[in-house]
């Protein structure tokens, strides 16, 4: 039986993790609930244009928002972009949602509507322009396709003919190419994508649990792209911040499961989660 006053919500399989749900029923109003696009809030489809949240998942976070200090979708997308396809804008009951776009260099904020930006990196346009190249280079695989981020540059391989032996054809190409204009190389479910250096979902966590004086902290993903999230909530633990970290399951990323204190099979799941949270909380 679960040990929380709605005997819906999972019970964590860690101490920390149950700490760190138990710290955010006791006091929502000073928490701080994070979480991932891409797998966590919408399904993962064959093309990231047709990626959309769970047809619950702004429902859940309406009625989750109200009952905790923020609602924080952290995303390696563009803001706007997460906006659009995460239908988030003019929602009642979102206000006090922020999407940390493009790994926290972006910042769309409910109650504005506005998108702030940082500068952009030189290097990403420079690769850009250089990558067409260096993938005919490494050989054909076809089905594998660039995605245009404007902070970052992406190369999906879901698409080829075998997904795995393009992914791991393509690495070190790109790694080099990344090291010649100073980015970095992130890999995630069937991605490679090259980004400045110090852009990362952890910083932007960190960044906005401070901010916001965050009592308590709960971050889900679902992908290589979340284990700096993971670590900055690990991080914060450390530091006396009770926090709770849920893995939206895939067997393609089982390292993230690993590191999890709660593990759900996927979006709707999660967006289950969020939803009965939402109702175990004071309105």
């Amino acid at each position: 039986m679960s040990s929380y006053p709605d005997d819906s919500l999972p019970v964590p399989a860690t101490a920390a993790g149950r700490e760190g749900l138990a710290a955010i029923l006791a006091r929502p109003r000073t928490a701080v609930v994070a979480v991932d696009f891409d797998g966590t809030l919408a399904p993962i489809v064959a093309d990231p244009e047709q990626a959309r949240a769970h047809p619950d998942a702004v429902p859940a976070l309406a009625e989750l928002a109200p009952c905790v200090g923020s609602v924080a979708v952290v995303t390696g997308r563009p803001a706007g972009v997460a906006v659009r396809y995460g239908g988030f804008a003019g929602v009642p009951g979102l206000d006090r949602l922020v999407v940390l776009g493009h790994y926290g260099a972006e910042r769309w904020d409910a109650r504005t509507g506005e998108v702030r930006a940082a500068p952009e990196h030189p290097g990403v346009a420079a690769a850009r322009a250089e990558l067409p190249g260096v993938l005919e280079r490494a050989g054909a695989w076809p089905g594998t396709w660039i995605e245009e981020k404007g902070r970052a540059v992406a190369v999906h391989t879901r698409r080829a003919t075998d997904p795995q032996a393009a992914f791991d054809a393509l690495v070190d190409p790109l790694a080099d190419l990344a090291t010649r204009h100073g980015l970095v190389v992130e890999p995630g479910r069937m991605v490679l994508e090259l980004r400045p250096p110090g852009m990362d979902k952890g910083e932007a966590l960190l960044e906005h649990v401070r901010a916001t004086g965050a009592g308590a902290v709960l971050y889900a993903g679902d992908d290589l792209g979340d284990l700096p999230a993971f670590a900055a909530v690990e991080k914060l633990r450390a530091e006396g911040v009770p926090g709770l970290l849920v893995c939206s399951g895939s067997d393609e990323v089982s390292t993230l499961a690993a590191r999890a204190d709660l593990t759900l099979p996927g979006p709707a799941a999660v967006v289950g989660f969020l939803a009965s949270l939402a109702r175990a909380l004071p309105h």
